[in-house]
């Protein structure tokens, strides 16, 4: 995971993502902000802040995006860093979300994707789950799992007072 396919990026690819990333950097998109690691833009990293009115809210969440050597005719990879109660994310932090698997468009950008997981934080997916409990949860029990998930905000999402 932490080998860079930079190398591997069609030129034209490395130029659009890099104008995005700088683009999203001057102009971010409304609780996110994107971090620029100017040695490899297939590593990309980004602050999501937890969504007002959910278990989340005032949590601010780090996820990483991997762009492999066929971006952007395969989707990146998606991971919270941020440990998260939620159950479209994995124990290993993946983010399962269709938009990242089968409804992937070549055309989607960065922006596109770190809206999409935001908008997960707002409206999970339980059919889709990577977390059975918290999918199970979410189903059966909202109120524990909401208990559950500001929780997790609370102990791992706690925005760090250096930043």
């Amino acid at each position: 995971m932490s080998t860079s396919n930079v190398e591997n990026l069609n030129p034209n690819v490395i130029r659009l993502v890099t104008k995005e990333l700088l683009d999203l950097q001057k102009n971010p998109p409304e609780g996110i902000r994107v971090t620029l690691n100017e040695s490899d833009v297939t590593d990309i990293h980004a602050v999501i802040e937890g969504p007002e009115e959910t278990p989340y809210e005032g949590g601010s969440f780090e996820v990483k995006l991997i762009l492999n050597r066929n971006f952007p005719q395969e989707p990146p990879k998606g991971f919270f860093l941020t440990k998260i109660f939620h159950p479209n994310v994995a124990q290993n932090g993946e983010i399962c979300v269709n938009t990242l698997k089968k409804d992937w468009q070549p055309n989607y950008g960065i922006k596109h994707i770190l809206l999409t997981i935001k908008c997960l934080l707002i409206v999970p997916n339980p059919e889709s789950a990577l977390n059975e409990e918290a999918g199970k949860l979410i189903l059966e029990q909202y109120e524990n799992y909401c208990s559950r998930a500001k929780l997790f905000t609370e102990i791992h999402a706690r925005p760090s007072l250096s930043k």
